[in-house]
């Protein structure tokens, strides 16, 4: 796992200046590659967190004659992959055994992409045919960033280093105000886009060729997720479950042996963490686990995260966490780069430090709920046929007081169905982040944009729970819980490997017929058939929960003062809102239900947040 960079077209930038920008992501090792190329003075940085082969030969920037290659990220089967390749391989690097590949298959090597199980983000420059390469996996684990100004391009692993480029060489960037407003709408960013005019992300699952002779930049995909989704359905149970159990231990060993360094895992009290360490704990008898616990935390899983660690004779660990809110909360925040509405990126930071301080490489569940359903609105969208009768309720009812509830479970059901016969968008927003619906609306050419991707999907021929699957993974996974835990832990140095996000997983997922991951009222349904076999029922019946944050505990107590003072001063939130709303939402909490007023207030405080550290940003 490491930091990548480049620039091409600018003056020379000390290395210093650019690993400073991104120590964070590869304290263990740091280099440089220059040229002159056709299209002018090319400069790639890496910062490297040395996981596999650990030696001096595994060093990055990586040259093989005429090409020299970055890559941030894992190829978990590479070993594999080497076999019948005619090169003389000189370490036991992934790196490496891209650049065999690559030399073996040319450019046609971006066409079997597909083959790679990993997390990656590479970039190579071919020397000869003078042409810059990008690609990402498929699932968007690995970010890539590029600012592209006519002949003049700027790339990075992250946002904030990209900005940080910028400003050496004085050149301000301008804010997308349409970004920003789907943002509002949305609490991510569309297509994992950025708040600035000019920078974009790599897609996921893409490759792009630069023409170094012309700066033109194609970009095309190598993996459709959506079309496995029409592959015909596996229907046997009995042979589904067998074959998930052993497509998850392969990805789950890969990810243990492709690893110099001691592998560990995150437990907490649910299916996803249990079963991870269920099947390591038969790999690596002596596999080390971390349960997280926070002071004075409203909800604490760690109970059962022993209870599993005491069934498998792990080396747990239960880590008890204090926080500084108002201290760390603006900081973690500005790690993104833009403007981040997850809340739960708080704590995703706090255990990401605490696990780095054992261990630099952590297994996770990360990808189970996009892929097999664990989202408890999946049921709801399945009852949507139902619930549409009665749909012109949503707006006569009282709002709900309290998240936690059967009634807000049935209000939020009435007002998804009405935005389902309104707007395709909204329905699918109303069913996931549901910000400002309701309230206020921040139309912008993105929502246009995203609307008409909603609506390809509900109209594709998909059945009812591939459109949310489909939708959720191209959205919250990519563009918000992905991005979450890549920060939060490369902000530590720290790995995280998901296994549900393996190669064959991710293709073996969308074929399986819909009532064997949703059935009934029971979410993630062949998953919790597989922890049967090795986990305690508590395990196993737990109802989800993703880190409980209490935000609005939070925005009422330790960070009120925070938040109310940001926003009563506003810098940028009052061009997007106007500041009658925003005054209201400060001062008038009597007028909002307190959940959707936290949510409300969270968004505008992580804009002007980001705002601060982009005003730092800019030169002049």
């Amino acid at each position: 796992m490491c930091g990548i960079a480049g620039v091409l077209n600018f003056s020379k930038i000390p290395l210093e200046e650019v690993y400073f920008l991104m120590s964070h992501r590869g304290p263990d090792d740091k280099g440089a590659f220059e040229t002159k190329t056709q299209g002018g003075f090319l400069q790639l940085f890496h910062a490297r967190l040395s996981i596999q082969d650990l030696s001096t030969l595994a060093h990055q920037p990586m040259e093989r004659g005429d090409l020299c290659l970055l890559l941030n990220g894992e190829i978990y089967n590479h070993l594999q992959l080497r076999k019948g390749l005619d090169f003389a391989f000189q370490t036991h690097s992934d790196t490496e055994t891209l650049l065999g590949l690559w030399t073996h298959f040319g450019e046609a090597f971006l066409e079997r992409l597909g083959m790679l199980d990993g997390m990656f983000a590479f970039v190579l420059y071919d020397a000869k045919n003078q042409k810059l390469y990008f690609a990402r996996d498929r699932m968007g684990k690995k970010p890539l960033f590029y600012y592209k100004q006519e002949s003049k391009i700027v790339f990075a692993s992250e946002l904030n280093t990209i900005c940080g480029i910028l400003k050496f060489f004085e050149t301000p960037l301008e804010i997308d105000e349409e970004a920003i407003k789907f943002y509002l709408e949305s609490g991510f960013f569309y297509q994992d886009s950025a708040p600035y005019k000019q920078v974009f992300a790599i897609p996921n699952a893409h490759y792009g060729i630069l023409d170094l002779n012309t700066f033109q930049l194609s970009i095309k995909p190598y993996f459709k997720l959506e079309s496995y989704y029409q592959f015909p359905k596996i229907t046997k149970e009995q042979e589904v479950l067998e074959r998930c159990e052993s497509l998850l231990k392969q990805s789950i060993a890969r990810r243990i042996e492709s690893s110099d360094l001691e592998v560990g895992a995150f437990l907490s009290g649910g299916i996803d963490s249990s079963l991870i360490v269920a099947l390591a704990s038969q790999m690596k008898p002596d596999l080390r686990t971390f349960t997280i616990r926070f002071e004075n935390a409203a909800f604490d899983e760690s109970s059962l995260a022993e209870q599993t660690a005491r069934k498998f004779g792990t080396k747990h660990q239960s880590l008890t966490i204090s926080t500084n809110l108002i201290q760390d909360v603006p900081k973690i925040l500005q790690a993104y780069g833009r403007p981040f509405f997850d809340s739960s990126a708080i704590p995703s930071f706090y255990v990401a430090k605490a696990a780095k301080e054992h261990l630099s490489v952590i297994l996770n569940g990360d990808g189970a709920d996009e892929l097999f359903g664990g989202y408890r609105r999946y049921v709801g969208h399945l009852l949507l046929p139902k619930i549409l009768p009665f749909s012109t309720l949503a707006g006569r009812l009282p709002k709900p007081s309290t998240k936690q509830s059967l009634y807000n479970y049935f209000y939020r059901l009435l007002q998804m169905a009405s935005a389902y016969k309104r707007n395709l968008g909204e329905y699918y927003l109303r069913s996931t982040t549901d910000i400002f619906a309701g309230f206020y609306s921040f139309r912008s050419e993105r929502f246009n944009a995203f609307q008409r991707e909603v609506e390809s999907v509900f109209k594709g021929g998909y059945s009812p729970l591939a459109q949310m699957l489909l939708l959720d993974a191209r959205n919250l996974l990519l563009c918000d819980l992905l991005p979450k835990m890549d920060i939060a832990t490369m902000a530590h140095s720290l790995e995280a490997r998901s296994p549900f996000l393996s190669k064959e997983l991710v293709e073996f997922a969308p074929t399986l017929e819909d009532n064997l991951k949703v059935r009934g009222k029971t979410t993630k349904y062949l998953l919790r058939r597989l922890a049967q076999k090795y986990l305690d029922k508590e395990v196993v019946q737990a109802s989800k929960r993703g880190f409980e944050v209490p935000l609005s505990a939070w925005i009422e107590g330790e960070l009120k003062e925070l938040v109310l003072d940001t926003l009563q001063a506003p810098q940028i939130a009052q061009m997007f809102l106007p500041k009658n709303r925003i005054e209201s939402l400060c001062n008038a909490p009597h007028k909002y239900p307190k959940e959707k007023r936290a949510k409300m207030l969270w968004s505008l405080f992580a804009l002007e947040i980001w705002n601060q550290k982009f005003k730092e940003n800019q030169w002049n």
